[in-house]
């Protein structure tokens, strides 16, 4: 059944420590999609400089991040550790001059501190000395959050990300535009703005899982092998309608520019900043999963 709905981006900001927490942060974004974007008429879409920017020159680095990614975002989630970050020349680091931006516009924020316990020697002192002046700063410009587990994190986002959507008047706004617009309609039983085969959008998300975001194909005596993320796509080698869905499959992402050939042979291919963003928007209304 389709129904209106406004998609809103969830910037995802952290240093490097973090990984594992940016992970599981765009799943719980995910999950909640999948509970409450009916009802609420509002999909969250988890964005990061790493899925969501492309080269780009004429300014600062942070500077071209704020432009190409931040800015279109309506919520922000901050997560830190050990470290604050690298200064940008205007900012502590890329992440506080993230959140000092994004809040300056009004717009609602999230920031979690782990508590987790650390080996002494594998922290810069200096880098946890600004980390712990930030945060003592964030304390007296809001509410912050900690945790000690990934496991806590997980349940205080999902508990927080729904309060927050619900309870924040910059969301009821957006739900309200939702309801009485016209202009975006969603629907669980079809594709937003594509018309890629099923193969295709398989391929695609497929691709997305892998850290570098590659796919390879390459031609054996074994048959075709079309493989992202250490999955080869081709099921039965040497049929030849098998390899042909998948060789479409393939061909139809390039033609579309969302995945673009890394290699001279042909045989390398990556996920492109389009690529990222439909992948997105499929995991969002549940398509091709």
């Amino acid at each position: 059944m389709a129904y209106k709905a406004v998609v809103c981006n969830v910037m995802i900001a952290s240093p490097s420590d973090v990984k594992e927490e940016r992970e599981i942060a765009r799943k719980v974004i995910w999950h909640w999609n999948y509970l409450h974007s009916d009802r609420t008429k509002i999909v969250l879409i988890p964005v990061g400089w790493e899925t969501h920017s492309a080269p780009a020159m004429g300014d600062r680095p942070q500077a071209i991040i704020n432009k190409q990614v931040l800015d279109g975002c309506d919520l922000l989630v901050g997560i830190f550790w050990t470290r604050l970050g690298t200064p940008t020349g205007e900012e502590a680091s890329g992440t506080v001059e993230e959140i000092n931006r994004h809040v300056q516009r009004g717009k609602p924020a999230m920031l979690y501190f782990s508590l987790a316990p650390v080996r002494q020697d594998s922290v810069d002192s200096e880098e946890y000395e600004r980390l712990k002046e930030f945060r003592e700063d964030c304390k007296t410009k809001g509410l912050i959050d900690t945790y000690e587990t990934q496991d806590q994190f997980k349940d205080k986002l999902t508990s927080h990300l729904v309060r927050t959507v619900h309870q924040d008047g910059y969301f009821r706004k957006i739900g309200e535009q939702a309801t009485n617009s016209p202009i975006l309609e969603a629907a669980n039983d079809s594709d937003p703005e594509t018309d890629l085969s099923k193969e295709a959008r398989e391929l695609l998300l497929e691709a997305v899982k892998d850290p570098h975001g590659s796919v390879i194909r390459v031609m054996t005596s074994s048959g075709l092998t079309v493989q992202a993320n250490n999955r080869n796509m081709v099921t039965n080698p040497h049929d030849g309608r098998c390899e042909a869905l998948w060789q479409g499959a393939l061909e139809e992402l390039l033609e579309e520019n969302l995945l673009a050939d890394r290699g001279y042979k042909g045989e390398v291919f990556q996920v492109t900043r389009e690529g990222y963003a439909l992948a997105d928007r499929l995991k969002a209304f549940g398509s091709g999963l």
